[in-house]
């Protein structure tokens, strides 16, 4: 029997059709991005391609958009640009998830998708729901077309995980080899630790946990490693997640108060540990990214979406959207590859079916440039720079500089960033910048995908130009960017 009455829907479609009024008249609902119809929006979960059909669900509590009780969102695309909006497709509405349907992933076998996430429990009484009175259980889901849900069972009970641990354990990523299904699970430990569980199965019913697949050094690395994915490589193994509680040891790392990123390494199935190759590594140095989800399409393309946010801002920075009826979106899709021990992350060719408008350009600068532009909402600005003389930038959108001193390159906003204000990455050299702006955010890719920065951005009026300064010449190609 569902947990959620009658009387619960009805006050949620109530709910949701007055927010629905004001985000539709909202110029900051974005345009290619993927956003919440109404209400919150956060983790992408159980990606995954079926039949043809790429299905993205998400966190989501569509009657709040400060968050609240958390569905999954559905949405299918047939091209990865072209989405189309669907009922949701998991509630909280069994003992085992009444307090949240948390995230996870999935898994195709035998022509069924199979789904495993975090049913989150919270007990009534004193806790603090770190160290007491919570539960979060390993369910698992079987849909046979990705929009409707076959079976449903827990398959790890909180009080089967092993001794030693906070509450926090959760976000299943299963993935398979040879016969053996796989799971990890990111884990808070007691010695405020994070760690990253693991557990295997032969038919993802009955599983068996094996022990810790990775974990942090020491506290340095963070008291909690949340939503772990794991790939192979011909190159290398990849290791991702977020860990909470990382303090910045030098300049331009760790800016967030929550990072994402990834070991390369390689994983020793034998004693079930992935092995790291290097330092950790985050995937994106500006103020919108988190909880990272990927999955292999039918192309053998690696993909990559994220919560194009974060949580726990307040007070540095803030959404303006939240009175607008919505909040948050996912970044645009990424192609992943490992190329000479490095993680490259570039845009899908297919956005290009976007592109209108075409103009190219070469400038000689001395001081500076201005370029005319039509509008600045949605468009793809192509840039090389490796003609020009550090320091130079670009000033685009309303108040948003780009800037590369030979050191550092900023991304600075204005009032526009409510509150965000500067964030950098030591680079030593800068040839291409890859932009891709939005109606209310911007993806800046550096270096042909070696270094990517995504930020949320609010213009009230954008810019009638794109002003150069520095000195050199510069090449570029710009498009506008039209969903039809």
């Amino acid at each position: 029997m569902s947990e959620l009455t009658q009387e619960y829907w009805k006050e949620f479609n109530k709910k949701q059709a007055l927010l629905r009024e004001k985000v539709t008249q909202d110029p900051w609902r974005l345009t290619y991005h993927q956003m919440p119809e109404t209400g919150w929006l956060n983790d992408p979960n159980g990606v995954v391609q079926f039949q043809g059909t790429y299905h993205l669900y998400h966190q989501y509590a569509p009657v709040n958009p400060e968050g609240g009780l958390v569905h999954w969102g559905h949405k299918t695309s047939d091209d990865l640009v072209h989405f189309e909006e669907h009922d949701i497709f998991l509630s909280p509405d069994q003992m085992y998830n009444k307090d949240g349907a948390y995230s996870g992933s999935a898994i195709v076998k035998d022509d069924d998708i199979h789904f495993f996430y975090t049913g989150n429990v919270k007990n009534p009484g004193e806790h603090d729901y770190t160290f007491s009175g919570r539960e979060q259980n390993t369910v698992h889901m079987v849909s046979k077309d990705g929009f409707s849900v076959d079976e449903r069972e827990v398959v790890i009970h909180h009080g089967e995980y092993p001794e030693g641990f906070t509450d926090h354990i959760r976000d299943p990523k299963v993935f398979e080899k040879e016969g053996t299904y796989y799971m990890i699970l990111g884990a808070r430990a007691l010695d405020h630790r994070g760690k990253i569980l693991l557990y295997t199965s032969k038919d993802l019913y009955d599983w068996t946990y094996q022990g810790i697949f990775a974990e942090a050094a020491d506290e340095t690395m963070g008291y909690m490693w949340e939503c772990p994915d794991f790939f192979e490589t011909s190159e290398k193994d990849v290791l991702i997640f977020s860990p909470q509680g990382i303090q910045a040891t030098k300049p331009f790392v760790y800016q967030n108060v929550y990072q994402s990123g990834y070991y390369l390494g390689q994983v020793d199935y034998e004693e079930g540990q992935f092995i790291p190759e290097n330092e950790f590594q985050e995937l994106d140095y500006g103020f919108d990214f988190y909880a990272p989800q990927t999955f292999e399409d039918e192309n053998g393309r690696r993909i990559l979406w994220a919560w194009m946010g974060i949580g726990d801002t307040a007070p540095e920075y803030s959404n303006p959207t939240v009175h607008r009826g919505w909040q948050h979106a996912l970044t645009m899709p990424r192609e992943l590859t490992v190329e000479n021990n490095e993680l490259k992350q570039r845009p899908l060719p297919e956005y290009q079916a976007l592109r209108q408008n075409e103009t190219q350009e070469t400038l000689t600068i001395d001081k500076q440039a201005k370029f005319p532009v039509a509008h600045q909402d949605a468009f793809e600005l192509l840039l090389d720079v490796s003609e020009m003389t550090a320091p130079f930038s670009i000033t685009l959108k309303e108040d948003t500089k780009l800037s590369y001193d030979g050191e550092v390159f900023r991304m600075q906003h204005g009032l526009s960033g409510y509150g965000r204000s500067t964030r950098g990455i030591a680079i030593e050299d800068i040839t291409l910048i890859h932009i891709f702006a939005d109606t209310s955010s911007l993806e800046i890719f550096l270096n042909d995908g070696s270094y990517v920065m995504t930020s949320r951005v609010y213009p009230k009026e954008n810019r009638e130009d794109i002003l150069f300064e520095g000195q050199g010449t510069l090449s570029f190609t710009r498009w506008d960017l039209i969903k039809e």
